[in-house]
């Protein structure tokens, strides 16, 4: 159970990098740190998923709390704004816990106040619970005043004369539509009082967007004040939805919810299952959080870990079938558009990836007549596809090897693109890309026993070792293009060694796995470039063009530590506990943090940077600690 006292949560400095997560099932969340400062414009404690798992509308960003103990008020609210942090009720703040969800325990004058906060899955709610542990005999209340934002998520809110300020009052329930075309949100509660009087709140700063370049500050508006008297019951409840509650239920979507989340005996297994979402009638994978949404490369990845490592082998099916239906000219969607506009398809690995995919289902169920009847025939044609051509060049060349891209497309994983600059192009032949074709043509002959995949896999395994072999640096080239070979010291390689079926005899194998450990590993994850590269990045940050620069140059990837520890294992089959002390540190951030973030700085300490929750990140470390 994470649990942080209170060292470091009347700390600033050192509460801020933690943050927490809530997630419904739908793709909306609920987020902030854990001294409930927001420091991010995606913290809030109701984003609603409207199209799920996308149309995301952040409305409801926090609540100003106030405590009164005979007649004294402490604010236990902490916001930052230009120059000051105000209130501080951090400095309340004794103990946070994740227990199965946040709960905060605040500390006034002998009064102890525990807050708890948690979704209701599959509905765009929120429940925010208080209860007095110990009143010390004093006269105690609670007034809370929403500050709403409702605005999509990716931007900020300013004052504006266009808001409605009107609040609809019901018994037990207050409702606010301030902008005609957005949802309506309903704040069911157990107040005993309601001041409808509204003003705004300006300049709140987001800190982590002013360090990434972005616009940093925001207005909220305050619709109203609830008064509650915690004298009688001690407690009091509110939920926040685009349904209408009543607020007496929150005890029971309490005890519903952690009777859901008893299944998930580990905090990695927690911890997976806020990545899997609802796309209308079918399950998909959020790929992060807080700004993704499903990408077919990150699904198919993240599929095997999230799904059939803790045993959920009819999502996994539900998935697999949807992706299957979404296949157009031989490939899988890049990803479904936040607007919910036609599947993007410029993508040459999530294809590749959905044959492994397939492979580690099958090996998991022993389902061959669901694979054979639904499935075999869509991987049957990608090959067919590749092989005559699909979109973006991708297709099979004379020496068996798949060729793809074009000027100004990013076709794989390292995908970071600014403008016109494609920062990693990677056009010709990823050496990724060839290990994953060859693995799915081994799939393919042992799903069917036709020779012909067999074949095919032969002539790409010879072409393979004789094109990217890099005698020289005993490793591969991560790209050839027919004129050059790229010799930069990349992760890509890793993948020729751990997946099922390899091209490379267990010499060149060792070799591979030797360099990538000397050149990239760190207790993140691996570095994307080796640190001796001339175009080495080690620090993700500075705005949006920086940032995309270091990406896929020399920052650290979490999930990429799945891939290398099979390939290590592979070829160290007696280094199980060196394996498991490399994986030791991914699996105490889980610990400390809850999840597992999407990159890291290369350069020491390596600090968590990007998402603060990836689906693949999580995936795979928790496919190595299970050994799946």
């Amino acid at each position: 159970m994470l649990h942080h006292g209170p060292q470091i949560c009347q700390n600033l400095d050192e509460a801020l990098p933690y943050e927490w997560i809530e997630t419904n099932g739908l793709g909306g969340f609920s987020s902030s740190t854990i001294v409930g400062l927001n420091t991010r414009r995606y913290h809030g404690l109701l984003t609603a998923a409207t199209q799920p798992p996308v149309g995301r509308l952040l409305l409801l960003s926090k609540l100003e709390e106030t405590l009164i103990v005979d007649g004294q008020r402490f604010e236990l609210s902490a916001n930052q704004y230009p120059g000051v942090i105000h209130p501080q009720g951090f400095r309340y703040l004794m103990d946070f816990r994740l227990d199965p969800f946040p709960v905060f325990t605040y500390h006034c004058a002998g009064v102890q106040l525990e807050k708890r906060v948690f979704m209701i899955h599959g509905e765009n709610s929120t429940v925010v619970e208080y209860q007095l542990l110990n009143n010390a005999g004093a006269d105690c209340g609670l007034e809370l005043k929403p500050l709403i934002a409702f605005r999509d998520y990716h931007s900020t809110t300013h004052e504006n004369a266009d808001l409605n300020p009107a609040v609809a009052l019901r018994p037990a329930l207050v409702s606010f539509k301030p902008y005609a075309n957005l949802p309506t949100l309903h704040l069911a509660h157990t107040a005993t009082s309601i001041d409808e009087r509204g003003e705004w709140y300006r300049s709140f700063e987001f800190r982590e967007e002013e360090s990434r370049g972005l616009d940093f500050r925001e207005d909220l508006f305050n619709p109203c004040t609830l008064s509650f008297d915690l004298n009688a019951a001690n407690t009091a409840a509110l939920i926040a939805s685009t349904e209408i509650r009543s607020a007496s239920g929150a005890a029971m979507y309490r005890q519903q919810e952690v009777k859901r989340r008893s299944a998930f005996n580990t905090s990695l297994i927690s911890a997976a299952d806020q990545f899997i979402v609802d796309r209308e009638d079918w399950k998909t994978i959020v790929a992060g959080y807080h700004w993704f949404s499903d990408w077919g490369r990150d699904t198919m990845i993240a599929l095997p870990g999230l799904t059939l490592s803790s045993g959920r082998h009819e999502i996994a099916q539900q998935i697999l079938l949807a992706f299957a239906n979404s296949i157009d000219q031989g490939m899988l969607p890049n990803r479904f558009p936040d607007a919910g506009e036609a599947p993007e398809y410029n993508t040459v690995d999530a294809t590749l990836w959905f044959f492994e995919a397939v492979r580690a289902y099958l090996d998991a169920t022993n389902d061959q007549a669901f694979v054979m009847t639904h499935l075999f025939p869509k991987l049957a044609d990608i090959v067919d596809w590749h092989i005559r051509g699909t979109r973006y060049n991708i297709r099979v060349d004379s020496d068996g090897l798949i060729g793809c891209g074009q000027p100004g497309v990013q076709l794989t994983w390292m995908d970071a693109k600014v403008g016109d600059w494609v920062v990693t192009p990677r056009q010709g032949k990823p050496v990724e890309i060839q290990a994953l074709w060859y693995n799915a043509l081994c799939i393919m002959h042992s799903l069917s026993g036709d020779s012909r995949f067999r074949t095919m896999a032969d002539q790409a395994r010879v072409s393979f070792n004789q094109q990217f072999w890099n005698d020289d640096a005993q490793c591969l080239y991560d790209v050839i293009d027919g004129v050059s070979k790229d010799a930069a010291i990349r992760p890509n390689q890793i993948f020729a060694v751990s997946l099922p079926h390899s091209m490379l005899d267990a010499a060149r194998a060792r070799a591979v796995v030797d360099k990538v450990q000397a050149e990239l590993l760190t207790p993140m994850g691996l570095r994307t470039l080796a640190a001796s590269d001339p175009n080495y990045h080690g620090k993700y940050q500075g705005g949006v063009r920086d940032r995309d620069a270091a990406y896929h140059q020399g920052t650290v990837w979490p999930w990429l530590i799945g891939p290398f520890l099979h390939a290590y294992l592979k070829v160290h089959p007696e280094g199980r506990a060196q394996a498991q002390a490399w994986l030791a540190p991914l699996l105490g951030f889980v610990e400390t943090h809850g999840q597992l973030p999407e990159i890291a700085d290369g350069d020491f300490p390596h600090d968590p940077r990007g998402c603060i929750a990836q689906a693949w990140s999580v995936a795979e470390v928790l496919r190595a600690s299970t050994g799946t």
